[in-house]
Parts: structure tokens; C-alpha cells; sequence
């Protein structure tokens, strides 16, 4: 029976490769005999002459080389079962197991655990890695969106209404604004209800004196209803009465230095109305024909006794509708002659009355005709 006993070296392996079947100098070989059982050992020594460790030299010498292994330190190097063979069957004799850190940190098995030949042994799964916190980061992730997505969301509402403040804000202001403009009006308005320089200012420039033959007095241009470049005057029948009766229809109208040509084209000796022409467009003045109320203020603008350009102020006196005369105004501004035919103007620059008369022996009453007594008469404004 033939026994042989060789170190186990996997083939290929880097051992192999690395050291080609040499040993270090102080390691004696382990070595295997190869005889017959009952057959007395060869000289140990001739076979060592004869051919050195490993080279056969006959019946008793050594059958093989020594095994190729590599040596390494005792704390790295990996011990390997043997096998000894005996006629066809095989015994695995199990090397020195490592120690218990050793195996802990490798996971490996000793060979005779599992009865198998290290070539047979399944291969040994690597323990997964931990996945410290992985489930729970998945579960947190949804959350963490979500919550931005929130954060998202109550940030763009909160500009939305500041947005939408902001543009409140402005026409809150815009209209602060207006309010304060119209306010400053109503202010300025209220402050200047009665502003005779301003009226005067805008009305002189429509009215004038009046040369009827050897008579003086006023006249106003009223209305929108003169065509081209002329322009509708109305004065008192009284101012005009010597010409119209004489058959003149030409008359002066007279401011500083202008002189302007009109022509009576109709008169109301009962009303005491004249209405000229004048062939060149002078601005016409506004009317108000509503009821004047006593107390209202007013400005006479005329020529009283020729002076041209003369101003008086006062108030409303009275409306009396039932007058023989028909429908008067009295008012309290000074009047005197020259003054028959001018306007008596009220704060918003628009004529109430057409100044006809004063009271003889008295100061502070004057008689006025309603314009809209004039307008209808005359068939103008």
C-alpha cells in the first residue's frame, strides 16, 4: 500500500507563482516515504547523495520534491487541512484552526464543519454592509419635501398679499391724493367765496360804455348766440332811447381806448331792454337764471358818470317778483347814473340782474331787472 502526504496548495495560487518551490533555508521539508509496507527504509543518506531532497533515486528513496508553499507570519499566514491518502481513500486531517478574532473578522469556517473539501466548500456570501438610518431616511425624505413645499407655498401667499397691500396702498394714496386736491379747492373756494377782485378781473373785459347821442351808459356782451365775429350786447332802453327815437340804430361802445361800432336791433320800452349788435366778437359772459336769495354778494361793474371800468360791491337785498314793474332785484352796492345797462354779477362770475335804477333821496338801494327777464325778452343768452 502506497502512502503519500503532500501539503494542500491550490493551483495557481500566488504562492506558488511567488516562490517557484522554495523554502527558506532554516525549514526542514516535510517530507513523504513512498515504499511497501514491510520493506526495510533505503539509506536516508545515499538518497540525499545520490540526488538531494526530492529526486527519486529508487525502491525507498524520496518520491517527490518538496511542496511549494509560502511562508508568511504566523498572524497572516493561512493554515491549510492535509490530506493523507491511503489506497484510494482520502482523510482530511484539519489544520490548526485559527483563533476565534481571527475567524470573527474573516467569517470563515474550518474545513471539517461542513465535511467537505475546501475545492467542495460553498462560497461564504459577504455580510452586507449596515444600512444604519437608510429606512428612516426614506420615510424623512417625503416629510422634508412636503414641509417645503408648505414653506414654499406660505412664502408665495404672503407676497401675494403684500402684493396685493402694496397696490391697495397705492390707490389708497392716489386717492388721498385727489381728495386733497379737490380739498384745497373747496378750501380755496370757500376762502374766496366772494373774491370781487377775481370777478372783476373776468368780467371787465366784456363790458362797456355806451354813447347814444348825448347819453351815457352801459352795456355787457352776454350769450353764445352771435354769429361769425359779432356779438350780442344788452343795455337799458333808457340808455338808447334818444337815438332809437330820433331813427339812429348806431351807437359807441367805448373801453379806454377801443372803440367798437353796434347797432340797436331791438328794444322793450316796457321791460326797459335794449339788445345790440356789435360787428366784432367780444367774450360773452355767463347767466344765472335761477332765483337770486337775499344775501348772496355781488359786484356792479359800469360807467358811472362816464367813468368806464367802475366796480362797486354789495349783497342781495331782496327778490321781488310782484313789483308794478314786473320781477326786480334789490341790492345794496352804490350805484349812480352812467351805471343803467351794467351787469350785477354774482361770485362764480355769472350775471343775476341788469342794473336799471336807484332809489332818489336814499343810499344802498338799487333796482336790477332779473337776466332771465332780459334773456327771454330779448331772445338771447
Amino acid at each position: 500500500m502506497t502512502m503519500t502526504y503532500e501539503p494542500f496548495t491550490p493551483a495557481g495560487s500566488d504562492e506558488q507563482r511567488r516562490y517557484d518551490g522554495r523554502r527558506r533555508a532554516q525549514e526542514q521539508p516535510e517530507a513523504s516515504y513512498s515504499r511497501q509496507w514491510g520493506e526495510p527504509a533505503a539509506d536516508p543518506w545515499a538518497e540525499q547523495a545520490q540526488g538531494g531532497w526530492g529526486e527519486p533515486v529508487g525502491a525507498g528513496q524520496w518520491a517527490e520534491a518538496a511542496p511549494q508553499q509560502q511562508w508568511a507570519e504566523p498572524a497572516q499566514q493561512q493554515r491549510e487541512p492535509r490530506v493523507q491518502q491511503w489506497g484510494g481513500d482520502q482523510h482530511w486531517e484539519p489544520a490548526a484552526p485559527l483563533p476565534r478574532q481571527q475567524q470573527r473578522h474573516t467569517g470563515e469556517q474550518p474545513a471539517w464543519h461542513a465535511g467537505l473539501a475546501p475545492a467542495e466548500l460553498p462560497a461564504q456570501p459577504a455580510a452586507p454592509l449596515p444600512t444604519y438610518g437608510k429606512t428612516s431616511g426614506n420615510k424623512l425624505k417625503p416629510a422634508v419635501i412636503g414641509v417645503v413645499t408648505l414653506l414654499l407655498l406660505v412664502a408665495g401667499w404672503q407676497a401675494y398679499r403684500i402684493e396685493g397691500m402694496s397696490r391697495h396702498n397705492q390707490d389708497l394714496a392716489s386717492a388721498f391724493s385727489a381728495e386733497q386736491d379737490r380739498t384745497d379747492q373747496l378750501e380755496k373756494k370757500l376762502a374766496g367765496v366772494f373774491d370781487p377782485e377775481a370777478v372783476s378781473s373776468g368780467v371787465l373785459p366784456s363790458v362797456f360804455r355806451v354813447r347814444a347821442g348825448g347819453f351815457t351808459g352801459t352795456a355787457f356782451s352776454v350769450g353764445k348766440k352771435a354769429s361769425g365775429n359779432q356779438a350780442n350786447l344788452i343795455t337799458n332802453y333808457h340808455v338808447v332811447a334818444e337815438t332809437w327815437t330820433d331813427g339812429g340804430r348806431k351807437v359807441s361802445l367805448e373801453r379806454g381806448a377801443t372803440r367798437i361800432s353796434a347797432t340797436i336791433v331791438k328794444v322793450d320800452k316796457g321791460k326797459d331792454l335794449a339788445l345790440l349788435k356789435a360787428n366784432q366778437r367780444i367774450a360773452g359772459l355767463g347767466t344765472a337764471t335761477g332765483q337770486v336769495k337775499p344775501g348772496q354778494q355781488v359786484v356792479v361793474v359800469g360807467a358811472p358818470l362816464g367813468l368806464d371800468d367802475s366796480v362797486t360791491t354789495g349783497v342781495i337785498s331782496a327778490y321781488r317778483p310782484d313789483d308794478v314793474d314786473g320781477p326786480t332785484v334789490q341790492f345794496d352796492a352804490p350805484i349812480n347814473p352812467g351805471n343803467s345797462g351794467g351787469p350785477v354779477v354774482n361770485a362764480n362770475e355769472q350775471v343775476v340782474g341788469v342794473a336799471t335804477a336807484k332809489a332818489k333821496d336814499a343810499e344802498g338801494i338799487g333796482l336790477a331787472i332779473p337776466i332771465k327777464t332780459a334773456c327771454d325778452t330779448l331772445d338771447v343768452c
